[in-house]
């Protein structure tokens, strides 16, 4: 890959990653911090990544840096009960986009992070297991569960509004 191949691949890529990673973490800094430690490792490994390859390799990077964040993130989370029930007084909702958001935060990491793939990113499953390191079954598997959830999670359009 040349110079010119990497400052085409952060033009196109950038934005792309940043919302990924944002999506999953819902903290700016840190999602920025993720994508430029993505790009730096992009940079340090020029010529060993083809241009053809650099989008699944900027996803998979971002993905398992995003991974070990969070993993690095919950050993350190110190659970205070009043910050707990905080916020869990609302039954009614009335933003879809909300109630939405809200449930997909409450997935499972690996589930939340292929149904967003999917979903919001519109990779294929076979993109998606190239970027988790998952089997394209176990992709499929995620997402199938990920979607039940999500429905549940959401119930009947009345309670929404």
């Amino acid at each position: 890959m040349t110079v010119g191949e990497y400052n085409r691949a952060v033009d196109a890529f950038a934005d792309n990653l940043f919302r990924f990673v944002l999506k999953n973490l819902k903290d700016e800094s840190t999602a920025e911090d993720i994508v430029q430690d993505t790009f730096e490792k992009l940079w340090m490994k020029l010529e060993e990544v083809s241009a053809e390859k650099v989008k699944s390799y900027l996803f998979t990077s971002a993905y398992h840096t995003m991974i070990d964040y969070i993993r690095k993130e919950k050993r350190n989370v110190v659970t205070d009960p009043a910050l707990i029930s905080q916020g869990q007084d609302r039954t009614s909702y009335s933003d879809l986009a909300e109630v939405l958001d809200r449930a997909v935060q409450n997935l499972p990491e690996d589930q939340k992070a292929v149904i967003m793939l999917r979903d919001y990113e519109g990779y294929s499953y076979r993109e998606i297991a190239g970027i988790t390191g998952l089997s394209e079954s176990q992709v499929k598997v995620y997402i199938y569960r990920a979607r039940v959830y999500l429905k549940g999670y959401i119930g009947s359009m009345e309670k929404v509004i």
